[in-house]
Formats: C-alpha cells, structure tokens, sequence
C-alpha cells in the first residue's frame, strides 16, 4: 500500500508537471526552459548519486559503452522532450499529458521489432486508445491540431527513449544515466537555444517556480520516488498507476490554467486512459478475475 501510495504521488508530481511546463513559457522559449530543466534536473539527481556511490551500488561498468548510452539516450530525449514542448504552444496541457501517455501503449508495438513478445492486451489497448485520440484530437475535416500531432510524434520518442533506457540500464546505474543524459539533453537544448531563440536574463528570474518544480520536483524528487517505490511493488502495478499522470496533467491544466475539456474531449481522454490501462493489464488477469467470480457466484448458490 505504501509503495502504491508513493507512485501515485509520483503520477500526480509528473503530471502537473505539464502545468508548469506550460507556464514556464511565458517567460522562456521552449529550448531554452528544457535545457534549463534538464540542467537543474540534473544537479538535484546528485545527492541520490552521492548516496548510491556511499553504498557502494552504482554500476558504472564500461565507461566507453556508459558515454555511448548517455548520448543516445540524451539525443533521442532531446527530441521527445523538444517536441514536447514547443508543441504545448499549440495545445492544453491536458491534451498534452493524454497524448503523450500513449508511450505505455507505444513502447511494446515497437518492441515487435527487437522481438519482444507483445500480448492481446496489447492491442486491444493500442485499438480503444487509438478511438480515444480520434475523438480527442482529430477534427470535422479529419485533421489534426499541430500542437496534438507534436504531441504524438513526441509520443513514439519517449517509447524509443524507454526502449534505449531500458537495454542499457542493465550495463550501467538508472540513476547515473539519467544524470548523465539529463546533462547531455540539457547542454543540447540550450546550444539549439543560443542559436535560434533570444532570451533575456530577467526572464530566467520570472520562469524560476516553473524551472524549479520541472527541474528539481519533477525530476529529482519523481524520480526518487519511483525508485524507492518500484523496490516493493508489482511491475504490473507500477506500469498502472504511473500511466495516471495523464489524468493529474488533465486536472492541473484545467484547475491551475483554467482550460476546459468539451464533451468530445472528455469521451476521447476516458478511451485513451482505458487503453493505457488495458494495455498494461495481461489477459490472464481478466480470466483469472473472470474464473473467481463465477466460483465465488456457484458456491453463493451452494449455499
């Protein structure tokens, strides 16, 4: 219960952090603010690197394959993290949170390729949430918003990101590459700054709540938080509940930003969560639940 508790914290941290995303930029451009972010998410990942370090459990391994992963990991989260945010110009944080959440749904049909095994769960999910972005973001003229189709495209990066994390995670520590990303990502973002966007100093002071919770709440303090809670909870559960920051994004957009969800919206987020989470569920789950309740319903009649 307790390890549940904290990564519904977690979902409910990294989902507001979309709130803060899209108020940053009324001050910063979005490279900018993400190099920024990640720079700052970086420097608050050092005391839980110190930590690790004390005890002697950072795996570092070799370091030409660890620098090799950093900047993979940091290029292909340039790009998701990039996308991300200069397409919350166009969109409401809400659309952003549900949009970029089908990641869950993303991450195993890519795994096809490098031959993973992907359940029916799987794709009955990826069906009902493919239903839900039509009815969020598609329009009468069957087009889609720019900010929505950034969104998506966003979307398949931060698949690919868990997809690299997740191969060279077993070589090096999750938390040294992370850090090691988040500087790479971060001193990236602000090159691509520096030449295509002006920023002022006075606005760096101005966006400062924003950098902080994206920076050190979102960053440092989420993923502290789902480390610690990941050691005594069920995979299965973890994947669950961390897809309901798109929930959280959906109602800081609408209490901090005052943004509204029309009907057709709603009906599209309520489908793109239901696929999310059947996605993450395996059919063995639904049978064996199915089985209980008819035993439990034929020994009520027993008796």
């Amino acid at each position: 219960m307790i390890a549940n508790l904290l990564l519904l914290l977690t979902a409910a941290v990294w989902g507001f952090g979309f709130v803060a995303q899209s108020m940053g930029m009324d001050h910063l451009s979005p490279f900018m603010f993400n190099g920024l972010r990640f720079l700052i998410g970086a420097v608050s990942l050092l005391p839980l690197l110190w930590f690790f370090a004390h005890k002697k459990s950072l795996l570092i391994g070799d370091k030409k394959s660890l620098v090799l992963a950093a900047m993979s990991a940091g290029s292909v989260l340039f790009f998701a993290a990039s996308l991300q945010q200069v397409g919350l110009q166009f969109t409401s944080a809400a659309n952003a949170g549900f949009i970029t959440g089908l990641y869950i749904v993303i991450v195993p049909v890519l795994g096809l390729i490098l031959k993973h095994q992907t359940g029916v769960n799987t794709w009955v999910g990826c069906a009902i949430a493919v239903f839900g972005l039509y009815f969020l973001s598609i329009k009468d003229d069957m087009s889609i918003g720019y900010g929505d189709l950034l969104q998506l495209i966003g979307a398949v990066f931060w698949a690919i990101h868990i997809l690299i994390i997740d191969h060279f995670a077993k070589k090096h520590s999750p938390i040294l590459l992370s850090h090691l990303q988040f500087i790479f990502c971060g001193l990236l973002s602000i090159a691509v700054s520096l030449i295509i966007e002006t920023t002022e100093i006075g606005n760096i002071t101005l966006a400062w709540a924003a950098l902080a919770y994206s920076g050190i709440v979102s960053v440092g303090v989420g993923y502290t938080l789902q480390v610690v809670a990941q050691k005594n909870a069920h995979p299965a559960h973890v994947a669950i509940i961390l897809s309901l920051e798109t929930v959280f994004a959906a109602i800081g957009g609408i209490l901090i930003l005052d943004e509204t969800l029309e009907p057709r919206a709603l009906l599209g987020c309520s489908l793109m969560l239901a696929g999310i989470l059947v996605s993450q569920i395996p059919l063995r789950y639904f049978v064996k639940s199915w089985r209980q309740t008819k035993q439990t319903q034929i020994q009520s009649d027993e008796s």
